[in-house]
């Protein structure tokens, strides 16, 4: 992956899960349900399991994701972290805005 590939990348993985956790905040008033929900996420996007499988046989399937998530190269980490950071600043950003008095639905 080139340079520039990474780098939109990582601003479309922020935006992206900032707009959805800003959304899923808005609408269900829980501050940081995009954090809560953002590592399984990511746990779907790395391995190739079936999400049935962590309900069937979760230590087989758990010890294989663990066993994935350091074996993705830097690119795809740095990708997956600035998802991270969005989800996790739409919280800080609704936290601020409620603070402030903006009442959202």
């Amino acid at each position: 992956m080139g340079i520039p590939f990474i780098l939109i990348s990582m601003v479309l993985f922020f935006v992206m899960f900032f707009g959805i956790g800003f959304i899923l905040n808005m609408l269900l008033r829980m501050s940081w349900i995009m954090a809560i929900i953002y590592p399984i996420i990511t746990l779907s996007i790395i391995d190739d399991v079936p999400f049935l499988n962590y309900a069937t046989a979760p230590i087989d399937t758990l010890q294989l994701a663990w066993d994935r998530l350091f074996v993705i190269t830097l690119a795809d980490g740095l990708i997956l972290s600035s998802g991270f950071v969005g989800a996790i600043l739409s919280g800080v950003v609704i936290k601020m805005l409620r603070s402030r008095g903006y009442r959202m639905f």
